[in-house]
């Protein structure tokens, strides 16, 4: 790797602009109240909210907006609790992709999904259909300079994570799911400042696809992303270098 770890090839964050502010903010709040809702309101015991808190934060979420998300999550304020949703489709090529999203209603998410799968040459699959073409695994990346590496291995490693590579810009931690808030609260316990943690879908195998069906693929990929509902897409497509050196 160089630069970029492997996953963040197959991931396509949302768009974060000015513009999108109110979108965003949106999701963070679902993002809180889902955390809040699971783990409680006092993020000293919640690291999934602390987490949640600081992504907030970050995006510049004013304090009562993040204060009436936990106190929605514990129930303390009304109003209909988000829930998670995956949808699963293939793009043009036959590329597999995973959308995850978190909605107060899925009567809402589900046509948008499906409306943006087949206007840009794409179409829903059925629950299962996808997901086992993929991996769920907790990534976290961590600057360099945080922490020496063989410290830092044997301390994610007694945590339960599976791997570190030092590869790439980043150390990357990799971990299963049922251990990431474990990894996560040994290095914010060390003061080792995280840059991302999250849960991914890493694909087992990659499909090729040709400069054409890479564009249609983008092209659905950004409609994707758009929805307000949706957190997360990923896709197991291997662009060509000719499309990559133009993005």
């Amino acid at each position: 790797m160089s630069g970029h770890s492997k996953w963040h090839q197959i991931r396509h964050k949302k768009a974060r602009s000015d513009k999108k502010r109110g979108k965003e903010w949106s999701r963070l709040a679902r993002n809180i109240i889902v955390a809040a809702r699971s783990g409680g309101g006092d993020p000293k015991g919640n690291f999934k909210l602390a987490f949640a808190l600081e992504e907030a934060k970050a995006a510049n979420m004013p304090a009562v907006t993040l204060e009436r998300a936990i106190k929605r999550g514990t129930g303390e304020l009304e109003g209909a609790d988000p829930e998670e949703l995956t949808y699963e489709g293939f793009g043009p090529g036959g590329v597999a992709i995973i959308v995850e999203a978190l909605s107060d209603n899925r009567a809402r998410t589900a046509p948008a999904v499906k409306h943006a799968f087949d206007k840009n040459g794409g179409n829903m699959g059925a629950p299962g259909s996808v997901t086992r073409q993929f991996e769920r695994l907790g990534i976290i990346l961590v600057e360099k300079d945080k922490a020496p590496e063989d410290a830092l291995l044997e301390l994610v490693a007694d945590a339960g994570a599976d791997d570190l590579d030092s590869s790439g810009e980043y150390y990357e931690i990799k971990t299963p799911p049922a251990k990431f808030e474990a990894v996560k609260k040994v290095l914010r316990d060390r003061k080792i400042i995280m840059e991302s943690a999250e849960l991914v879908q890493v694909p087992l195998m990659t499909v090729p696809v040709d400069e054409e069906k890479g564009r249609q693929l983008l092209k659905l990929i950004a409609a994707l992303d758009e929805l307000e509902d949706v957190q997360n897409v990923f896709s197991n497509h291997e662009l060509p270098e000719s499309l990559m050196a133009q993005m």
